[in-house]
């Protein structure tokens, strides 16, 4: 696959602090992409960088091969939704939908009219009378009938409720079945979203601490639970990243895959194994990182 994006030591320092600090990746066409971490971790700021709205401190940046800043070749291809989207005051939902039809060259008004239905949208009401849900909305509608290839969303979907954001992840799936194009999902929400990434991005700290396809990474993790000195039998010589005690049993997060032997030994010393979720993956690694920052500074 080709690359569409390719960023090699990018860095964006305020002062005396990088907000994103030697980060280099590349993306792919067609693919759904993760880009994960804590709110502050640096995400935003890439994607500002990568939409030309912000310009590196140092570092390479390309988008379908070229720089982005004052390049209409490439930002002509980029649908990019923030949460905080702002639009005219005095626009209505509608007249918002009809300039995206002048802005985005493979815009689908057809698909924008169906999703205008699904979430409810009221076409005639000015955008600033919009509740949070609503205008939440109105993003996500841009971004999934803009079909542009390279599309970006900045967790504009947080305003949305649990059964709305469910509906835009069934409508993101089917649509990019039939008209593919690279998904760019930047979000905390990580276990809402994990069933649809093929690739996971993780920024912490503005730093890169996880660049890789989400088959690799799940099953990459597991618990075993059970009477403390049998867990610490089972995980001698694994890699843990977690352990907790619950009077008697231990609770400890190990790092790697399990085959059929492992299993066997588990279920021979009565241990109950469960799987780790992407999220509480990413979280323990967040974590080691941290300590290790910590035990750096010291």
């Amino acid at each position: 696959m080709k690359n569409i994006v390719e960023v090699q030591g990018l860095t964006k320092r305020y002062g005396g602090i990088n907000a994103v600090d030697d980060v280099s990746f590349t993306m792919e066409s067609d693919k759904i992409y993760g880009l994960l971490g804590r709110n502050g971790a640096g995400k935003t700021t890439i994607m500002h960088m990568l939409t030309a709205q912000m310009f590196p401190t140092s570092g390479k940046l390309h988008v379908f091969g070229e720089t982005p800043y004052e390049n209409n070749r490439v930002l002509s291809k980029v649908c990019f939704i923030k949460e905080s989207q702002k639009y005219p005051d005095h626009f209505r939902v509608i007249d918002v939908l009809e300039l995206c039809q002048s802005i985005f060259p493979n815009w689908e008004q057809q698909f924008a009219d169906q999703l205008v239905n699904d979430f409810r949208l009221p076409l005639k009401c000015p955008i600033k009378k919009l509740s949070r849900g609503m205008l939440s909305s109105v993003g996500v509608i841009i971004g999934l009938a803009s079909r542009a290839p390279l599309t970006m969303f900045d967790e504009p979907y947080l305003g949305l409720d649990a059964v709305a954001r469910e509906l835009f992840y069934d409508r993101l799936i089917e649509d990019y079945a039939e008209h593919p194009r690279t998904i760019v999902l930047s979000t905390h929400l990580i276990d809402e979203v994990s069933r649809i990434l093929e690739h996971v991005i993780v920024i912490d700290n503005g730093k890169l601490i996880l660049n890789e396809d989400a088959d690799a990474i799940r099953g990459q993790a597991y618990s075993a639970i059970g009477q403390m000195e049998k867990v610490e039998s089972f995980i001698t010589g694994q890699e843990t990243i977690d352990r907790k005690l619950f009077g008697g049993l231990l609770s400890a997060t190990v790092l790697g895959s399990l085959d059929s032997e492992r299993r066997k030994q588990a279920e021979l010393l009565g241990l109950e194994l469960i799987p780790v979720s992407l999220q509480q993956l990413i979280v323990h690694l967040n974590k080691q990182k941290s300590d290790q920052r910590a035990v750096d500074i010291r």
